[in-house]
């Protein structure tokens, strides 16, 4: 129903910045509520930000301040903003989207609404 494809990721120093993209193809239904998660190898899951219909946004403390989730309907994409970047910020980082609502709880659940592939940021100090 709902095919999310990333892009964006790549390698970077401490305190530069990245733009993550996330294209959404299907019936914007599913794709109503959106965010973004990411994933280090050997840790869980950690919901970094969402983005409700109504522009809403939600970000984790280790983000907040620095990183900025944004949405262009007419292109059907998402956007994450990241500044600042620090090594700890080096992971996998994943397009999500759910039809009735998305939490940074939720975006923890791998059963949880639609993921995409992937784009990997990589930090180095």
């Amino acid at each position: 129903r709902v095919q999310l494809v990333e892009s964006g990721g790549g390698s970077v120093e401490a305190g530069e910045s990245l733009k993550l993209a996330c294209v959404a193809s299907g019936d914007s239904y599913f794709y109503s509520h959106m965010g973004w998660f990411r994933q280090a190898p050997g840790k869980e899951r950690e919901g970094v930000a969402t983005i409700d219909p109504d522009g809403k946004k939600t970000y984790a403390d280790s983000v907040k301040g620095r990183f900025d989730v944004s949405r262009d309907n007419a292109k059907s994409t998402l956007y994450l903003h990241m500044h600042n970047l620090k090594p700890e910020d080096t992971a996998m980082y994943y397009c999500a989207a759910d039809p009735t609502y998305l939490t940074l709880s939720s975006l923890k659940d791998p059963d949880y609404g639609y993921a995409g592939q992937g784009t990997q940021v990589t930090v180095s100090s």
